[in-house]
């Protein structure tokens, strides 16, 4: 499968189509935001479907708002959660520096592919028993804050978008009102 902007605005586009209560299209995108977010990067798809189907939530539009963190973006978002949760089990929100967020970006940008692979044993090690904690405190507070977003953006948007379908179905009427698609072929 290949991860594009252009494929996730088709089915984000496609869920905002969907026949569905725009509160439950707009739930099954936050809930799968969150799960996005998560740091079961494998199995985001997968968790989608199983919570879709538990909580009888929309399986397509959970499934795109799990495809909210895109790969190309994932090594960012969860060195900001990392962080995040850092600080706040440190009690130190002095923790969190752009500057510091910046200068590990850049060394993982500079450093080579042979270097990246030798390092991810121990990249591996550390997320899984060192940073597991942390990375889970700050991916959960940021999928809260990204759901509730994303909640509330959805909702906005298929309200929009039926608004918008609902006067391309009607036509003005001469006298001043307007008439539905049925009294136009009349």
């Amino acid at each position: 499968m290949v991860f594009s902007w252009r494929r996730f605005r088709e089915r984000v586009t496609g869920v905002l189509h969907l026949d569905e209560s725009p509160s439950r299209l707009a739930a099954s995108m936050a809930v799968g935001a969150f799960i996005g977010i998560t740091p079961f990067f494998f199995l985001h798809t997968l968790l989608a479907i199983v919570v879709a189907l538990l909580f009888r939530l929309n399986i397509v539009a959970t499934i795109t708002g799990a495809w909210i963190n895109l790969p190309w973006f994932a090594p960012f978002v969860y060195a900001f959660c990392l962080k995040l949760g850092e600080a706040l089990l440190a009690g130190n929100l002095g923790l969190l520096s752009l500057s510091g967020l910046a200068e590990a970006t850049a060394a993982f940008l500079q450093s080579g592919a042979r270097e990246q692979a030798g390092n991810f044993a121990k990249m591996l090690w550390n997320t899984m028993f060192v940073a597991s904690k942390p990375l889970f405190v700050g991916t959960t507070i940021v999928g809260i804050i990204l759901a509730v977003v994303t909640y509330f953006v959805t909702l906005e948007a298929v309200r929009e978008v039926r608004r918008l379908r609902h006067r391309a179905h009607r036509a003005p009427d001469p006298a001043g009102g307007e008439r539905s698609p049925q009294e136009r072929r009349r």
